[in-house]
């Protein structure tokens, strides 16, 4: 199983999202990986950046890599979580490349969640349109509903990270959008507090954990 977690805005917390979805499938599996395209898994999760090669890299390596060179890459992380890095900091678009990526990753059985970040392109795109699992974490802002109505990619469910005082509600995400709220996912200092503090991938928050429990 892959599941994409993407937004259309920046600021949505898609990040925190996709790595709390990992934690959660990793306690029900016993191991998740979670595929970093957007570079933040690590810090997330209180963690070095890993030294190594990653995804940019398997990806720029073109046809010939082995393969099992995208296992190979992959770093331990806490709770079961498998973290496959991102790699050197440049953007690498492979044409065919994200198909091939998208094919490989949870091809083994364990589940996969891939963060493709805001506004995904190139290979990042490919990820979130080729996933069994397409999950848009929104705001329930005008501006970044407005943008997910106009982006190419359609998701197959919403993440809705709720804030207080907003008028928009997750019947008017599935209005607007056409496709399920599968989680609402409240606004929450814990949350904030086990980031900051490096705990997050330690001691997942529980409302967190059970807002995302069924979500993919």
């Amino acid at each position: 199983m892959l599941v994409a977690c993407w937004s259309a805005k920046g600021g949505c917390g898609t990040t925190v999202i996709a790595v709390a979805l990992a934690s959660v499938l990793a306690r029900t599996a016993g191991e998740a990986v979670v595929a970093d395209l957007a570079g933040d898994v690590p810090a997330v999760l209180g963690l070095p950046e890993p030294d190594g090669p990653g995804i940019a890299d398997w990806l720029e390596a073109g046809d010939a890599v082995p393969a099992d060179a995208l296992a190979r890459l992959e770093v331990p992380g806490p709770g079961g979580l498998r973290i496959l890095p991102a790699g050197a900091p440049r953007d690498v678009d492979a044409p065919g490349r994200g198909d091939v990526l998208a094919a490989l990753l949870g091809a083994d059985g364990r589940p996969v969640v891939a963060d493709c970040g805001s506004m995904p392109v190139g290979t990042r795109l490919a990820i979130a349109a080729a996933a069994s699992a397409s999950l848009l974490v929104l705001r329930p802002c005008y501006l970044a509903l407005r943008r997910a109505a106009a982006f190419p990619l359609r998701p197959s469910g919403v993440v809705l990270v709720d804030e207080p005082g907003r008028d928009l509600t997750a019947a008017d995400v599935e209005d607007v959008l056409q496709v399920p709220v599968r989680a609402v996912v409240g606004v929450d200092v814990a949350i904030a507090r086990a980031v900051d503090s490096g705990s997050f991938g330690v001691r997942l928050p529980r409302r967190l954990e059970r807002s995302l429990r069924h979500a993919a």
